[in-house]
């Protein structure tokens, strides 16, 4: 605690806070809270209103200013955690690598969060102020709102229009919500062999829920493949998180947003090739954009998914997993072949961490 007078005012008062709070213990959750999930933004909770990411630059002793990004998650009560990433957000300069994990709570409007190396982070909201081992402040992050650059991607002229808002009738057994907005649990009338697909999903607000029990579904092609979705904003991004094939193949990097935040998939599908005899020749291959990001590059899907039905030359739909929450979907359409591999996108590995690092610096000196 010595390192507080430091700090002095309003700071130290609510470090001091932070620390008498963890040893007394994390505030209960309501009952049955794991289960809640909230859907309308303006039914959130006051939590919401940290919950979010933020960038900035941070001077690192010995290393001078570093573009730095900030995810701040909701967990319940009060409680949160918190992911600093070096070199920027996920999928807007990260160096995918370097991340610290920080755990706090919310006191009279201010949420302060700690990592166990006595870095800290105080935050209103808007702007999230981080201080070293030392307690100096070592730099500034504001609140950013990213919105994916392929939302409300127009259909092309050759796409077939899955859902548009105003009916249902592309799919089995999916319901609509009053605003237009199509539910978990339906599979498309039209089986699917090579296709590019576009798809908008909003994963419910769920803070108390925790790992599978968090805002899941996925996008089942042919009943086979699974694209997880799954609220897994700030989590580490593996095979069982959102963009990952399920258990199969984690996503090059977590792209996932914050709950109530509408996101998008763009996922090019190769189908696997059988012989007459049904013998498998080739695997299926994807690529999928998360946010307009790449997070699986050509990649080869070596079996089925979790519980998918088994690989054969038979074509399926493409079923929208229900997991018991309320994820929403909206703007769907489909290319089938032979457009939709025509256009499969290549995507060049990451810059070199040197050229980042570069980049990353010269973004600090201009603000």
């Amino acid at each position: 605690m010595q390192r507080l007078a430091f700090l002095g005012g309003w700071a130290a008062t609510y470090i001091l806070l932070a620390s008498a709070s963890s040893s007394a213990g994390e505030p209960a959750a309501p009952p049955d809270a794991a289960k809640q999930a909230v859907t309308d933004l303006r039914q959130a909770d006051d939590d919401y209103a940290y919950q979010g990411e933020y960038a900035g630059c941070v001077c690192e002793p010995r290393c001078g200013w570093i573009w730095t990004g900030l995810q701040v998650i909701a967990r319940g009560s009060g409680r949160f955690d918190g992911v600093l990433y070096r070199g920027g957000l996920p999928g807007s300069g990260w160096d995918r690598h370097t991340r610290q994990m920080l755990a706090g709570n919310l006191h009279n409007g201010v949420l302060v969060l700690n990592a166990e190396d006595g870095w800290s982070v105080i935050a209103d909201g808007h702007v999230a102020s981080v201080y070293s081992q030392d307690a100096r402040r070592r730099g500034n992050l504001t609140r950013q709102q990213r919105v994916s650059p392929t939302l409300g991607a127009a259909p092309p002229p050759s796409a077939v229009v899955l859902f548009d808002g105003t009916s249902a009738d592309q799919f089995h057994n999916a319901p609509m919500t009053d605003d237009g907005l199509l539910q978990v649990g339906g599979t498309t009338k039209l089986p699917v062999h090579d296709f590019r697909l576009h798809l908008e999903f909003r994963l419910p607000y769920m803070p108390h829920a925790t790992g599978q029990a968090r805002g899941n579904s996925g996008v089942y092609i042919q009943q086979r493949y699974e694209v997880q979705i799954l609220d897994s904003f700030g989590l580490e991004g593996v095979a069982n998180e959102c963009g990952g094939l399920y258990r199969q193949q984690a996503p090059d990097v977590n792209m996932c947003l914050p709950p109530l935040v509408w996101q998008t998939y763009d996922i090019w599908f190769t189908a696997a090739r059988f012989d007459d005899e049904g013998h498998k020749l080739a695997n299926a291959r994807i690529t999928v954009l998360h946010n307009g990001v790449p997070i699986h590059n050509n990649r080869e899907i070596v079996a089925k998914t979790g519980a998918g039905k088994p690989e054969s030359a038979e074509l399926l739909p493409i079923l929208l997993q229900n997991h018991g929450n309320p994820v929403h979907f909206r703007n769907i359409w489909i290319v089938l072949e032979p457009e939709a591999t025509k256009a499969a996108p290549c995507y060049q590995p990451a810059r070199c961490p040197r050229l980042r690092k570069l980049l990353c610096r010269l973004r600090c000196r201009r603000r």
